[in-house]
C-alpha cells in the first residue's frame, strides 16, 4: 500500500535538493554596488572568501574590496548578473560533474586544480581559472 502511494505523489514531493545555490543581496550606492551577504554565500558554497571575491571580480572585470561580511564593487552590477557569475562559480568550482553533489574539495596540484568528490570519490580538472 505504501507503494502505491508513494507512484501515486507527483515528482515535486518526491524530489528534495539539499544544496541550492545562494542567492545574493545587495544595494547601490552611487556607483557601487554593496552585495551584504558575500560571505554567507562564499560559505554556502564551501569555499573560502578570497577565491570566490577573486573570481567574481574578475568575471565582472570590476575592482572591489571585501570589508567585514560585504563585497563592495566599484561599478554598477546587477543583481541577476551577479547571481549568474555566482551559479556558475558553484557550477565550475563546487558541484561534482558525476554525481551533481556540492560535497567536493578543490585542491591545487602543480599548476592544475583538481576537484575532488567526498561523496562518490571523483577526480575532475577544472579547466577554468582561478
Amino acid at each position: 500500500m505504501l507503494d502505491k502511494a508513494r507512484e501515486r505523489l507527483p515528482d515535486s514531493a518526491t524530489q528534495f535538493e539539499r544544496f541550492e545555490i545562494p542567492k545574493a543581496s545587495g544595494h547601490m550606492e552611487g556607483n557601487k554596488t554593496v552585495i551584504g551577504n558575500f560571505k554567507q554565500v562564499a560559505d554556502a558554497l564551501g569555499r573560502p572568501v578570497n577565491q570566490l571575491q577573486k573570481y567574481i571580480l574578475r568575471e565582472l572585470a570590476t575592482p572591489g574590496d571585501l570589508r567585514g561580511n560585504a563585497l563592495i564593487m566599484g561599478t554598477k552590477i546587477s543583481a541577476s548578473r551577479f547571481n549568474g557569475k555566482v551559479r556558475q562559480f558553484a557550477h565550475d568550482f563546487v558541484i561534482c560533474r558525476e554525481c551533481g553533489k556540492p560535497d567536493t574539495t578543490l585542491s591545487k596540484d602543480s599548476n592544475i586544480n583538481t576537484l575532488k568528490c567526498q561523496a562518490c570519490g571523483a577526480r575532475q580538472v577544472v579547466r577554468a581559472r582561478l
